[in-house]
């Protein structure tokens, strides 16, 4: 049990019926009144994000979850399957746990968070930032446009985001799985 003075960014919390993860949260006193926590909660299972208010001083129940290494190996009609980077232990998710799942190739890192007590696999989270190579891409043609431009680009994972128009077909570049943007070249 915790208290809303022990808030703080990443903490799991049970709340209705569900796990959630702070992810923002805002000590608020007003002249008259009594004061409360305003939060924004993260679920774990489904990624969406809630505000809701706590009065201060309510005891709230925590939960806890360990993020562990696991490396991608393949993904077939059974689901995704991981290896554990420790136990060399393999897991086996479903697609609705795993999130960006077109961004990722075989070999690469993550991180899959399991519920500590249960040992149940909850999602599955990708490094916030890779490299990728662009396996296609439209020419861009100088003097296309006066201002900040993109064109699609197919990665080799076989994900399609928007790139400048600077970029050509096999350059590496650098994305953010959790925008799912270009963020720079890749010497």
């Amino acid at each position: 049990m915790a208290t809303t003075a022990d808030f703080r960014n990443g903490l799991c919390i049970e709340y209705n019926n569900g796990l959630y993860t702070i992810v923002e949260f805002q000590h608020v006193k007003p002249g008259k009144g009594a004061a409360f926590v305003r939060t924004k909660l993260k679920n774990i299972e489904t990624g969406k994000v809630v505000e809701n208010t706590f009065n201060s001083g309510v005891k709230v129940t925590t939960a806890r979850i360990e993020r562990r290494p696991h490396q991608f190996l393949y993904q077939d009609d059974m689901g995704y399957h991981f290896m554990d980077s420790n136990t060399f232990e393999q897991v086996q998710l479903q697609a609705d746990l795993v999130e960006n799942a077109d961004l990722m190739k075989e070999g690469q890192e993550v991180e899959i968070i399991y519920h500590a007590e249960t040992e149940k696999p909850l999602n599955m989270e990708m490094p916030p930032f890779i490299e990728a190579t662009v396996t296609y891409t439209e020419p861009g043609l100088k003097g296309d446009t006066a201002t900040n431009a993109t064109k699609p680009a197919e990665l080799e994972s076989g994900a399609t985001i928007q790139v400048p128009l600077f970029i050509n077909q096999d350059e590496k570049i650098k994305v953010d799985t959790r925008t799912r943007s270009y963020v720079e070249r890749v010497k």
